[in-house]
């Protein structure tokens, strides 16, 4: 893993054509901004993470009534999958 030390407007390239920029950083957050074709998925490891569990548990269920939409929510302390980082 490379660690780099970046302050806010600083970027990192990544290849040609992917261009990582520090946004803001607040506490222990840091906010960033991702420039790259519209080819690459980006994707929060988190969302990943919760949406892979919820279908190994719906998959599992398999008709027990369970509600993978609930179980994802609360998977992600009910931010939905659209909230900020």
């Amino acid at each position: 893993m490379l660690v780099l030390t970046r302050k806010v407007g600083e970027r990192i390239l990544v290849g040609d054509d992917i261009v990582i920029t520090v946004l803001d950083s607040r506490g222990d957050g840091v906010r960033i901004g991702i420039d790259a074709p519209r080819g690459v998925k980006i994707q929060r490891e988190e969302v990943v993470r919760a949406v892979t569990e919820a279908n190994a548990e719906a998959a599992a269920a398999a008709g027990a009534g369970d509600d993978a939409e609930a179980r994802l929510r609360r998977a992600l302390g009910d931010r939905g999958a659209t909230g900020d980082a």
